[in-house]
């Protein structure tokens, strides 16, 4: 069962689910915006290896925003710190991002309950699109689990900032 705006302020309020900095114009129907924040992260190899750290840049967006090109991904992260030990977060693009072609969270929406931090954004666009450090291009919505909660406690507990990923220090499966 997703939370409603309303729901979702009055959670925030017991302390149930974190959002911080908290903005009450930032509540919406069935979610919260959240904020891009000023710095970027690109990959400079020309292949991503899943099993090894991949090298990567940092870039602080400029004033004059940040143009992101199309067969590239990019990493950005939101301003709010969120989680909850009680809710599960799903983040998505908000609509007016996706009406320009842009993809936000790509493919990793789904926020494990008890992680805490800031979201990294996934960010590929179709078409070249121009952001800006403070655009609200994500939106979190909160949903209440079923059964017995087990919470996160992984290599992304805690994130500042967009972080790269770490998928190279899982274990390695038996048939690979």
């Amino acid at each position: 069962m997703i939370l409603t705006g309303p729901e979702i302020a009055r959670e925030h309020g017991r302390k149930r689910l974190v959002l911080e900095p908290f903005d009450a114009a930032k509540v919406q129907p069935n979610s919260y915006n959240l904020t891009l924040g000023p710095t970027l992260v690109r990959y400079t190899s020309e292949v991503l290896d899943a099993r090894r750290p991949n090298p990567f840049e940092e870039v602080p967006i400029p004033d004059d925003g940040f143009v992101l090109e199309p067969d590239r991904i990019y990493l950005g992260s939101s301003v709010e710190v969120l989680g909850s030990k009680h809710f599960v977060p799903i983040i998505r693009a908000r609509s007016g991002a996706a009406r320009l072609g842009l993809f936000v969270h790509v493919t990793a929406d789904l926020i494990d309950i008890g992680s805490v931090g800031q979201s990294t954004f996934q960010l590929h666009a179709v078409e070249r699109v121009r952001v800006y450090a403070g655009d609200q291009l994500a939106q979190v919505t909160f949903w209440r689990p079923q059964g017995e909660i087990t919470l996160y406690d992984g290599k992304y507990q805690g994130s500042r900032g967009p972080r790269p990923s770490q998928i190279h220090l899982d274990p390695v499966s038996a048939g690979r």
